[in-house]
């Protein structure tokens, strides 16, 4: 009888179906996500997208600042791409959901040294998507002299040769770095003493671009700069021998991106979907051929040619001196922002459009 009632309520349900309208069918579940510009490959999207029949949606944004602002102004998202100081912050005022690591069984693919960082001493609320650096890149056909860090960068015989991120915290840490000071020591009083080596560096710039900063390289337009290391590393393989990624003398920022679903998301299961799936080793080797930063996902790099592990800018031999962000307080984030903006208004050097 229970078997019977099955059917029939099937062959109503279908029969129901058929006499919908075509616009009446069910819509598609949609994930709408919040990354950095250039980090998800589109052949990504597209097989999350057929393999679970829903529907993605892609918004971009340059820095950790930009996607804080907009969230707190109550734009909403299923997932987010943080940096490790970003979720520190978004852990500690309550902004992220936990992740159900059921939903998860690829997180075993990742290397633990990138879980349960400090920035998620749990591992509870992200994932690691990739791993970086920000170093120097040179064209050694135009650039003749040793470039080993932060200062021999910004000299005034390069002035309008360089492009860097436009980013304000990465900004304000080379001029930290270059008074040996740490990247997470940021006080009143050493900003005080960063302005006064941005006030003659900045000038020097010619573009700043977060987005694609290599692409002044290859034009042509640009002999030196700062940028991450996934740029870097695309440079070195288009041209190799040309351009040469160095990581600074006085101390690199090591970031930490990872994937998060903030509080309130409405397609949180589908945003733990494709966390999973992205986790899978074919599918973050696909990352990685796309944009070659380091995989935290040992498996992926099983699936990776030499050449791409040999590469230094995707995986820096030796012991570099590398050092992730932590969150700061509010009122010191406004001030780089004021004080690095302040600096590039008086100089005229513009952003990527």
């Amino acid at each position: 009888m229970k078997k019977r009632h099955f059917i029939l309520t099937t062959a109503a349900v279908a029969l129901g179906a058929l006499a919908l309208p075509a616009d009446a069918a069910p819509k598609k579940e949609t994930l709408n996500i919040f990354c950095w510009s250039e980090y998800i490959p589109q052949e990504v999207i597209d097989g999350f997208t057929k393999k679970f029949n829903v529907k993605v949606n892609v918004e971009n944004y340059a820095s950790n600042e930009e996607m804080l602002a907009k969230l707190a102004g109550g734009a909403k998202y299923d997932l987010i791409q943080p940096s490790e100081y970003a979720i520190e912050e978004m852990i500690k005022d309550g902004k992220l959901e936990e992740l159900n690591a059921e939903n998860l069984p690829n997180l075993k693919n990742i290397d633990p040294k990138f879980t349960k960082m400090p920035h998620d001493p749990d591992g509870k609320f992200s994932v690691a998507w990739m791993v970086g650096s920000v170093g120097i890149v040179v064209n050694t056909k135009k650039v003749t002299d040793p470039i080993k860090g932060y200062a021999d960068v910004f000299q005034d015989k390069y002035k309008k040769r360089i492009v860097t991120l436009d980013d304000n915290r990465e900004i304000v840490t080379w001029a930290l770095a270059s008074l040996g000071i740490g990247a997470n020591d940021v006080t009143p009083e050493n900003l005080a003493k960063a302005r006064e080596v941005l006030t003659k560096w900045i000038p020097l710039i010619k573009l700043y671009d977060s987005d694609s900063p290599k692409t002044a390289f290859l034009n042509g337009d640009v002999d030196l700069g700062i940028v991450w290391s996934g740029e870097a590393a695309i440079l070195h393989t288009k041209k190799k021998g040309i351009f040469q990624y160095v990581l600074p003398v006085e101390g690199a920022h090591q970031f930490v991106d990872s994937l998060a679903i903030p509080k309130g998301a409405k397609s949180k299961e589908l945003a733990e979907k494709f966390i999973n799936y992205i986790l899978e080793p074919a599918v973050s080797a696909k990352i990685s051929d796309e944009f070659p930063y380091t995989n935290p996902n040992l498996e992926a790099r099983k699936l990776l040619k030499k050449e791409q592990l040999d590469n230094p800018a995707s995986y820096p031999p030796g012991e570099p001196k590398l050092e992730t962000f932590k969150a700061i307080p509010k009122e010191l984030s406004s001030d780089i922002d004021k004080l690095v903006t302040d600096l590039k208004n008086a100089s005229g050097t513009k952003k990527k459009k």
